[in-house]
């Protein structure tokens, strides 16, 4: 069995969760290829891989991740935020580096519910004076 160290990263209504190996092989995610899994996203790639990036470590690292819920973006955000959480809980020295980067931070916004008597969230029915 290898060993390898997890992260969970949220976004909006997208969980993932990414374990990092040793190794040089191809990051997947949900099984597939970053490329192939978010193919209406060309800097997906970048975006996903940008922890490893920072802390140079793309050649003796991949990851795994698994994702469900949210879009296209949301889980791009999610897979970064866990991939840095992961990189954290294996050396906690680059914390620094991902927290100045922005790795780290959770983003909080979430889909504000709808009202009874509202159209959306906040719109309201047209105001009929008469």
């Amino acid at each position: 069995m290898t060993k390898y160290f997890e992260g969970i990263g949220r976004r909006k209504t997208s969980t993932s969760r990414v374990r990092i190996y040793s190794g040089q092989k191809a990051s997947t995610v949900n099984g597939k290829s970053i490329d192939s899994y978010f193919a209406s996203n060309s800097d997906a790639d970048k975006l996903v891989n940008q922890g490893l990036a920072i802390t140079q470590l793309q050649d003796k690292f991949y990851f795994t991740a698994k994702v469900n819920g949210g879009g296209v973006n949301a889980q791009i955000d999610a897979i970064r935020l866990g991939l840095g959480r992961a990189l954290c809980v294996m050396d906690e020295t680059l914390k620094p580096v991902l927290r100045k980067a922005g790795l780290l931070t959770r983003d909080p916004r979430e889909v504000e519910r709808k009202k009874y008597h509202h159209i959306k969230a906040r719109k309201k029915p047209q105001f009929s004076k008469r």
